[in-house]
Order: C-alpha cells, then structure tokens, then sequence
C-alpha cells in the first residue's frame, strides 16, 4: 500500500480557498488537512471541510446518470448509460431550439465550485447554442458595486495586515462561520492588545472574540455609519490632510448629508443609543490602525449597495488607510489576474441574447414569456438556496419544463429532474483557483479517480458539446484548460509567476507598497462624491421590508454551506434541528416556548421551525442559521419560501436579509 499527499485547495464559495493536503492511500482518499505551508491556511480548516472524504464517499452520493420514472419531487429514478442520457438531451434540445429557438434553454449555476475551469465550464457551449443568459447575482454584487463607486478599482487589504491593527471592527459579518482563517489574524492583533468590535443584526457565534458588540436594526448600517462620521468631526478626531488630499467630494457630504444623523436621528433608525455611538467613534478615532471587515449580509437589503457607499467613508474620514492594518477589508478583486476568455468564449455570445435575473427564477419559470422549456442546473440548488422558493417550486413542477441536473446528491432540485448526472467532488477534478479573500493563487490538480461514473462539469460538456455537433469547442482535457490560461498570463499574473503556479505551487498576487493609497477612480482619489451615480452622496437609504412584525435574518450556519454538506452525519448532528432564534421579550408577547414548533410567515409562504429562546437575538429580529433540505423539514418549506426576489440598489443582488414576517404557534 502506498501513501502519497497531494496539493488540493477547498472549491466552496468563502473567502479563504483554504489550501488542503489530500492524503493518499492506493486511489482513496483518507483524510484532508489545511496545508502548513500556505500563509493564509496554516495547516487549519473549518469543521466543514475536516472530515471532506465523508463527502467525497458518501453512500448518498449520485453515481451514475438517473432517468426519471415516477412525478416531478418523487425521487424515483432509474439508473442509465451516460451514453442514453446524453443522447436523450441532445435530442431534447435540438428539437426544443428547432421549434422555440436557443432562448428556451436556460443555464443555471452558480457557486458550487470557484475554480475558473469547472465553474466557467458551461459559458461556452451555452454562448453557442443561443441559450438564454443567466445574471449570476446571488450573493454580494451590491457590494462589490458600492465598493467601485468609492474606491474605483482600488485593491482591498490583504488579509494578514488584520494582525497590525490596533481596533478591528466587523461589520456585518459572521467570520465564524465565513472566514475562519480571518479570525486567525484578530487573534494575533488581540494578542498585541487589539481590541474588536463586533456589529450585526443578532450576537453570531463571531462574537465570542469581541470585546463589544452592537447590535443594529436590519437594513440600517449606513445610518451608523453616516452618524460615526458626524461625531469624528464633532469631536476632532477626522484626519484633514488625508481628506483633502485622498478624498473627493468630503466638504460636499459635511454640508449637504451629515447635518441630518444627528446622534438622535441615528438611534432612532438603527437601535444604536447615542452613547453607544459616541463610544464607538471614539474607539475607532483614537486608533492608530483601525480596520473595518465588512461582511456581505448588510448588503443584501434594498439599500445593500448605498450601505457600502457609506460605510467607505468611516475609514477615509480617519486616514485609516495611511496606515499598515487599517482600512477596510471586504471582498477582493482578484479576478482580474486570470485571463478567462478562452474557458468563457465570449465571441460566442449573441448580445442580444436575453438574460434572465438569477434571484428571479421564480418568476423566470412560471411567468417568462416566451417560456423557459429547459433547465440545466449545475453546481447549484436552486430549490433551496434562492428567492420565492414556492414560485420555484411551482415551476420546476411543470410537466413541460425539460430538467437536466449535474451533481453529486439528490438534491431538492435534483428530485425534480428529468435526468440526473452524477458529478465530481473537487478532489477528482482539475482546476485553477483564485480568490476573494486573499491573494494567493493555485493549481489543484485532480488527488483521485472520479468515484463511481462521476464526470466533472467539462467533461460533461465535453459530451454535450460533441453531441451537439459544436466542433472544436471542448477538444482539451480541463487540465490542459488550465494550461491554457495560464498560457495567456496577464502582467499581475506574470509578476507573481506563472511557472510556479502551473507547478502546483501556492503563489501571491504582488501589490504595490502603497496600494492601499492607489485608487482608480476617475479623480484618482476616495470619490465619497461621485458624479457618475445617480445619487452622487452616500446617504441612508430605506429597505424593502414589508408586511410582518419582525425582521427575518437568514444567517449562515457554522456546519454547512447554504445547503452543501448535510451529507455528512457528524454535522447534521451538530446543527440539530431546523430552529427560529428569539429574543425572549418576543417570545412572551406571543406566548411562545422555548422548544416549540412554530409557524413563520408571510404572504410568500409558511415555515416550521423548533422556537430556540435566547438573548442573542435582539427585540424584533428573528434569525434562521442555515440552508436546510427539504426533506429535513418539519413542514413542507424551507428558508427561502419565505425571501423575496426583490433586487438590491445597485446590481440586481438578492434580498435575502430584507424579509419580514410573522410568527405564532404551530401545528
């Protein structure tokens, strides 16, 4: 028997893209670990990825292609050749383009994988056969735009400065649950003596490394943020040189915006008292270092965009910026390193190709004209982890709706496919990886042999594609993929070298020494005054909310992923029952204990949740961590029956956190 360890890197949807060691014993995988080496891992995982081969062998696993044979949801299937299969979705489709045209067809994906070769797989054979486009908009778009309209392309902080900061603020994040590998980095600042400070919506298990947390009325961050800027003025703690020599448009927001969030004003809009404010600020303008780690959650509300338009202005206000570990930390825009035309093909596209919004596939399936006949789902489950999840539903029940699924387990879309093809894990796949929440890229070459029929989703298309009759449009392996656009480096990647990447090693992207002063907006500097937008000032801006008595956070959970790893026993366990937290003043009003089932809803849906009865919860906020399958349900629904597919500000984002609903007793 011989042992080998290989060079892997974790494909799920976080900031840390945590290097893994892959231990090795005649073709099985035996155990995965955080690699030692990497800067960032340093040799830790999260408790998702610690027992992966669990996935990797799970006895749910799909592992040849399914022909359905019974209803749409029923889960029955029969097993099938991948020859059948593709051959009877070939068939689907050429007759499906021949009558209704590509636009029929709609692709749907998202975040199951991050590498740029298996998740990008699709784009090119979709582009040729004129299928409609899909607007990938689930998670933090309204960030990234709230972001550019302050900072232009300016490049975010790299992670390891957290460790120079003398007062870490994070705002809106769960990094607990979403980045571990960040929390590596406050403990090393606390140990110098950092103190953190913790701002959301509800106590997450994030809090455990605060010194103080605030907790905030959903939806009204920038209103804190506005009034934190006030007070910086008021009481002499803003850096004037820094203003007026990094900033546009400051003397524009003094006189025109701050005026009105006055401490009072403030307090009323966000729960925050004005003591708390000023104490607050203070902490933040007698900081040498101060670092702001905004977290995705803020932002999807109506307002998600504009939020982070103000929150900009804390760390500008303060010079935070001039300084090794301030400033702000959010999401970086590494992309731009990789050249991802020749996975992507974009000279394929039609631009006048319509394009369907993926927080909207609810309306998309039911309401769509003309109809969408044909859904292709990949590393995604809709079912469960978007928007409206009844209109979902509604319309993956349509006997006319020809359904493809590429995954791993009989997921709650899966159950409603046509046909089901059994897909890789990420350790029988070849990929390249960037990231967004440093700057170290690398290769991860396949560690195994895909189990059972398990095809990646370039191989699949790969099939499809010669099925089709698209020549030339997959004759490479995805190994080869990889090669290929590491062949096309662009300068950042060339600086950082490409050889030692293509050799399996974990490189930095460079930044200059003062790439935190370096902003690529059209003025060259902070534009908190920005001509370009629509409202050139950052200002509070109110949600969506709607009909209910509290506000809903659908948090994420320490033990899963939106609705990946419920395959693993160890952390179904774990997460226990599908639960409602309340605050306690909440749950005596409606007569409601600790443990009971209870009903939320809205005019969207209704969800039953096991009632957890506790503090962390504020007045008026009720919190559901995690993703759930609908078979683990008390009720016929999940989460998401009860979000909205209203869209955010700025770049059509999703709306999860603004939903309001109702709660009382269940059945």
């Amino acid at each position: 028997m011989m042992k080998a360890y290989k060079r892997s890197v974790c494909p799920y949807d976080c900031p840390d893209a945590c290097s893994l060691l892959v231990e090795v014993e005649d073709g099985r995988a035996l155990r995965v670990t955080g690699e030692p080496q990497h800067p960032i891992t340093q040799g830790k995982l999260c408790p998702k990825m610690r027992d992966y081969p669990a996935t990797v062998y799970s006895p749910e696993r799909v592992l040849t292609p399914l022909l359905r044979t019974g209803a749409k949801g029923s889960g029955t299937f029969t097993p099938i050749s991948w020859e059948e299969a593709i051959a009877r979705i070939a068939e689907q489709w050429r007759g499906l383009v021949a009558q209704y045209g590509g636009e029929a067809i709609l692709p749907f994906s998202y975040a199951g994988t991050m590498g740029v070769v298996q998740r990008n797989a699709g784009h090119a054979f979709f582009h040729r056969l004129g299928a409609s486009q899909l607007e990938r908009t689930l998670c933090s778009p309204a960030k990234d735009y709230g972001w550019r309209a302050i900072m232009g392309g300016a490049k975010g902080m790299r992670v390891q400065e957290t460790a120079h900061s003398d007062l870490i603020v994070i705002w809106g994040a769960n990094a607990a649950a979403t980045s571990v590998h960040f929390l590596h980095f406050v403990q090393k600042a606390k140990k110098k003596g950092a103190k953190v400070w913790l701002i959301d919506t509800y106590e997450t298990p994030t809090a455990a490394v605060a010194d103080r947390v605030i907790r905030l009325q959903p939806g009204s961050d920038a209103a804190l943020a506005l009034g934190l800027v006030r007070l910086f003025d008021e009481a002499g703690l803003t850096d004037e040189a820094f203003l007026e020599n990094h900033v546009q448009g400051y003397e524009k927001l003094r006189q025109e915006v701050l005026p009105d969030y006055t401490p009072d004003k403030v307090a009323a809009l966000t729960g925050v008292t004005p003591q708390e404010q000023l104490e607050l600020a203070q902490a933040l303008g007698r900081a040498k270092a101060p670092l702001i780690r905004m977290g995705s959650g803020m932002t999807r509300y109506g307002n998600g965009a504009m939020t982070i338009r103000a929150i900009l202005c804390v760390p500008a206000w303060l010079g935070a910026w001039r300084h090794l570990g301030g400033g702000a930390y959010g999401d970086l825009s590494t992309g731009a390193a990789i050249d991802k035309d020749v996975v992507l093909r974009p000279d394929l596209l039609n631009p006048a190709t319509r394009s369907i919004n993926i927080n909207q596939l609810g309306d998309a399936l039911t309401q769509a004209e003309p109809p969408v006949r044909s859904l292709y789902v990949y590393h995604c489950n809709p079912a469960a982890v978007v928007a409206d999840q009844n209109k979902v539903l509604a319309g993956l029940r349509r006997d006319d709706l020809f359904a493809v699924v590429h995954e791993r387990f009989l997921t709650d879309t899966a159950l409603f496919a046509d046909i089901v093809l059994p897909a890789t894990t990420s350790l029988e796949q070849d990929d390249l990886f960037t990231c967004y929440g440093h700057y170290f890229v690398q290769r991860s070459p396949a560690a195994i042999a895909p189990v059972g029929e398990a095809k990646s989703n370039w191989d699949v298309f790969r099939l499809l594609a010669e099925a089709m009759g698209f020549a030339g449009l997959y004759e490479k392996t995805a190994a080869q993929m990889v090669d290929a656009v590491l062949d096309r480096p662009t300068p950042w990647l060339e600086a950082a070298g490409v050889e030692k990447i293509r050799q399996g090693d974990f490189v930095e992207l460079p930044v200059a020494a003062d790439y935190k002063l370096q902003y690529l907006t059209p003025s060259g500097k902070i534009e908190v005054w920005n001509p370009l937008e629509q409202e050139p000032l950052p200002r509070w801006l109110p949600p969506h909310g709607g009909e209910g008595d509290l506000w809903l956070m659908t948090a994420p959970s320490l033990y899963g992923l939106n609705s990946s790893f419920r395959e693993q026993p160890r952390l179904m366990q774990l997460r226990g029952a599908m639960s409602l937290l309340m605050h306690p003043a909440d749950a005596a009003k409606r007569k409601l204990q600790d443990g009971a089932l209870v009903e939320v809803w809205n005019a969207r849906g209704r969800v039953l949740f096991t009632l957890a009865v506790t503090e962390k919860a504020q007045p008026g906020v009720v919190v559901a961590e995690g993703v759930w399958k609908l078979a683990d349900a008390a009720g016929a629904n999940t989460v998401n029956a009860l979000t909205s597919q209203r869209l955010t500000d700025r770049a059509a984002g999703s709306t999860f956190y603004d939903t309001r609903v109702f709660v009382r007793q269940g059945p």
